[in-house]
């Protein structure tokens, strides 16, 4: 449950509320119309019941017969039978010691072997009454009551037991009829509920789906956009606010950090610069003061030894103007120059150049035609071939292969070696500027690489094990 949407929890939520609130509607409906019929049924017999017990007593007041228990039967002989059915009951007559007298459903003659049990005899002398409900087989209900005949001097000279059959079925063909309309109600509710309950759970949601939409979007690095709190709740709206203080935050943030980073930058940048060029300037300085120790302008030579001062010094001027232009280059990509090129043919020119026997070329098609700029990408192969080259002088068998791919949607490019490969915690900083492995160089070349293919919406990686190898890949769309 906690992966789920909170418009889906609310949705759920309302569905369940409504639809528990109509089931206890329900219940306690039909609850309700069987008390109030039961009462109804209970109360009609009771009215009837009372009826009947009036009736019998007049009859007793106004009998030629004593009023005694052993002429019951002779007292009522006639009556009850008309009695029973204006009252539409069944009605029997007992002693006071539960023996049956006389009843409104059989011959006055019959001998009667009818008797009332003893728990109800004991509970009639305890509560001078007796009821009780009888479930039919065919649904009916038999209501069933006890109680004493008095005499004028309300002496008990009898028991009176009455019989009403209670015929449930109109009421529960109503209650079936009911409940059918109550549920095509619900029915209807229900359907309104749902439409009802996703709206609102839509609406209640949209606010927050919004503010999750830009807290996705927001970067430290980028002009994020605050949210409008016009028109939301005040819950929303504290929410917001929130998020339109962070965006506040992080952009002074995003300004510190850029600045920093463009300080350090610089400062690394002067740093690396100031070395490589005091690499240079140290022989210089030592050749000069070389030169004027031991300058003489007779001594046999001099022509030859003021060349080569020269050439030393023109060596390392070189070496200085390099460097100056590698940072440069690195600094500063150059505009492209798009062209559509044949990157068979420019791979094929760039390996030339090394004059290496160990160095193979392979292609899946003879030409391979792309829009890129063929001078930056002759200094990507350069560069790559050129680690491949120098991380292979220490093996006997060395062997170096330029594999190039066209597929359907991106052209591949593979340059593998068999040289001593990358340690593992060189790895994470192989693309890092001014980072090398090497006794000479400036670590831009691999930097400036990364930066060549990455303007092309292409991506350079590489797989490298110790002692075994490495492999570059380069993909350019396109």
């Amino acid at each position: 449950m906690n992966k789920v949407s909170l418009r889906i929890r609310i949705f759920l939520a309302m569905l369940l509320l409504v639809g528990l609130a109509s089931v206890l509607i329900a219940v306690v409906t039909v609850k309700q119309y069987k008390e109030q019929t039961k009462e109804y049924y209970y109360s009609r017999f009771d009215r009837k019941e009372r009826a009947a017990q009036k009736n019998i007593n007049y009859e007793l007041e106004n009998t030629i017969y004593p009023a005694a228990q052993q002429f019951l039967g002779f007292i009522f002989r006639e009556r009850i039978y008309e009695i029973a059915t204006v009252h539409k009951m069944k009605m029997s007559i007992y002693d006071l010691n539960g023996q049956l007298q006389i009843n409104s459903y059989e011959p006055w003659f019959r001998i009667f072997k009818e008797k009332i049990t003893p728990n109800i005899l004991s509970t009639l002398k305890k509560k001078d009454k007796f009821e009780e409900s009888v479930a039919l087989e065919s649904g009916k209900i038999a209501q069933l009551a006890y109680s004493y005949i008095h005499d004028r001097n309300m002496n008990k000279v009898g028991i009176l037991k009455v019989e009403y059959i209670q015929d449930n079925t109109q009421e529960e063909e109503q209650l079936a009829f009911f409940l059918n309309r109550l549920f095509l109600v619900y029915g209807v509710m229900l359907l309104l509920s749902i439409v009802f309950a996703y709206f609102l759970s839509s609406y209640i949601t949209r606010s927050l789906q919004s503010i999750s939409d830009k807290i996705q979007e927001t970067k430290l690095l980028k002009n994020n956009q605050k949210i409008d709190v016009a028109g939301t709740t005040s819950e929303i709206a504290s929410i917001v606010e929130a998020y339109n203080n962070m965006i506040d935050e992080l952009e002074k943030s995003a300004e510190k950090l850029a600045k920093g980073e463009r300080e350090q930058a610089w400062r690394e940048m002067a740093k690396q610069v100031a070395h490589e060029i005091k690499n240079p300037l140290t022989p210089m300085k030592l050749t000069v003061q070389s030169f004027e120790r031991t300058f003489d302008p007779n001594e046999e030579g001099i022509r030859e030894k003021v060349k080569d001062y020269a050439q030393m010094l023109t060596q390392q001027i070189d070496v200085m103007s390099s460097i100056a232009t590698s940072f440069s280059d690195f600094a500063r990509m150059p505009q492209k120059n798009i062209e559509d090129i044949d990157l068979v043919a420019v791979v094929k020119s760039s390996i030339d150049i090394f004059y290496e026997n160990h160095i193979e070329f392979h292609t899946n098609k003879e030409e391979i035609h792309l829009n890129l700029d063929k001078n930056q990408i002759t200094r990507v192969l350069n560069n790559l071939v050129k680690n491949a080259v120098q991380a292979t002088e220490s093996v006997e068998q060395s062997k170096i292969e330029v594999i190039l791919e066209d597929k359907a949607t991106q052209v591949v490019l593979y340059v593998k070696d068999n040289g001593k490969g990358i340690e593992e915690a060189d790895k994470e900083l192989i693309f890092e500027p001014k980072f090398t492995t090497k006794s000479s160089g400036m670590g831009l070349g691999l930097p400036m690489v990364k930066n060549i293919v990455e303007a092309y919406g292409g991506s350079v990686t590489f797989e490298s094990i110790l002692n075994q190898g490495t492999l570059f890949k380069i993909v350019l769309p396109k």
